[in-house]
């Protein structure tokens, strides 16, 4: 049964109102009593865990501008880890249809995943994302959070990765004990940090172990549904062994005219998107990420009501995606 220490903490996590932290605890305790064989009070304190869950946040989702409570990293999590509670959802994102299935499926199986168990099933909770810069791989992350109203967490590497040997390692273990502990969505974003070819030339035997362990964390059974979206730019610098770790593989992509003009039409519809406008302004969009989409849309929308006008014209939508191509092309030239 619980020890006195997690019936301490249980008591001061309720003092504190932390009803998060107190959830952790209890799968905690679930987790030690499935151990010692004692799988039908393992079972029912998780059910209890899902049921807490599952009232809280109904009842926190009501007032849009009400205070929601996150779990916070504590200790040297704190430095870690970031935390927030995105609102947004499936329908903000402007990806391919395969792309935006392959999510849904996804969210499905997390929302059902104790369907799934019965049957000894598992639901999905691992995710690479693949794709250039801008296109849409820390918004799915926010996406994916907000349709199941969990906190994101995100890994911060400049606080992880470290000269000392072995460090690395302890604080990535620390980061998969708070993913088995508290229940979230975790990214990794830029991963290939840590998760680059362990063949490689420039490699050293450091990283290799940093890897090494991330691989041996990934794969350990965990007492929560935690979700862990790694996410990169550069695929081709990864691992191989890594891609076959991952429950699935998602590959993003730049848009094409038709996603651009859905996006641009989605951030213009209050200034009057005109569709006669596409066939002058298709070619601007080429080569141009949901991100710079996005921002010279909201360009235009700050020019706009800064100049008390009702509506948005093509010439001046097409000023602001050159720039943005402008802007590309230097950087581009700069990173050859």
């Amino acid at each position: 049964m619980a020890t006195a220490r997690q019936i301490a903490a249980l008591l001061s996590s309720l003092n504190q109102g932390d009803e998060e932290q107190c959830f952790a605890i209890a799968l905690q305790v679930a987790a030690s009593e499935a151990k010692r064989g004692r799988k039908a009070v393992a079972d029912e304190l998780r059910v209890l865990v899902e049921q807490g869950r599952s009232k809280g946040w109904r009842e926190r989702t009501r007032p849009s501008d009400a205070v929601i409570p996150i779990t916070k990293p504590r200790g040297e999590l704190q430095n870690l880890l970031t935390s927030s509670y995105p609102q947004t959802k499936l329908t903000d994102l402007i990806l391919k249809a395969k792309t935006v299935d392959n999510l849904s499926d996804m969210i499905e199986q997390q929302r059902k995943r104790e369907a799934l168990r019965h049957h000894g099933l598992v639901p999905i909770s691992t995710l690479l994302l693949v794709g250039p810069s801008g296109s849409g791989k820390t918004l799915t992350a926010s996406a994916i959070a907000g349709e199941l109203h969990l906190p994101l967490y995100g890994v911060r590497f400049d606080s992880v990765i470290t000269r000392y040997m072995g460090e690395t390692a302890s604080k990535l273990r620390l980061i998969f004990d708070q993913i088995g502990a508290t229940r979230g969505v975790y990214l990794f974003d830029e991963f290939d940090a840590i998760g680059g070819k362990r063949t490689a030339d420039n490699d050293i035997g450091e990283m290799r172990r940093v890897l090494n362990s991330f691989l041996q964390f990934l794969e350990e059974p965990r007492n929560t549904d935690s979700i862990v979206l790694c996410a990169t730019n550069h695929a081709e610098l990864l691992d191989r062994a890594l891609f076959r770790r991952f429950d699935e593989v998602l590959e993003y992509e730049l848009p094409d005219h038709g996603l651009a003009k859905e996006l641009l039409r989605s951030r213009l519809a209050a200034f009057g998107f005109d569709e006669t406008w596409w066939p002058t302004i298709c070619q601007d969009t080429e080569g141009l990420s949901h991100a710079e989409l996005v921002a010279a849309a909201e360009d235009v929308m700050k020019y706009v009501i800064l100049a008390g006008k009702l509506r948005a014209d093509a010439q001046l939508l097409q000023d602001k995606l050159q720039k943005k191509r402008t802007t590309r092309d230097v950087l581009d030239h700069l990173e050859k």
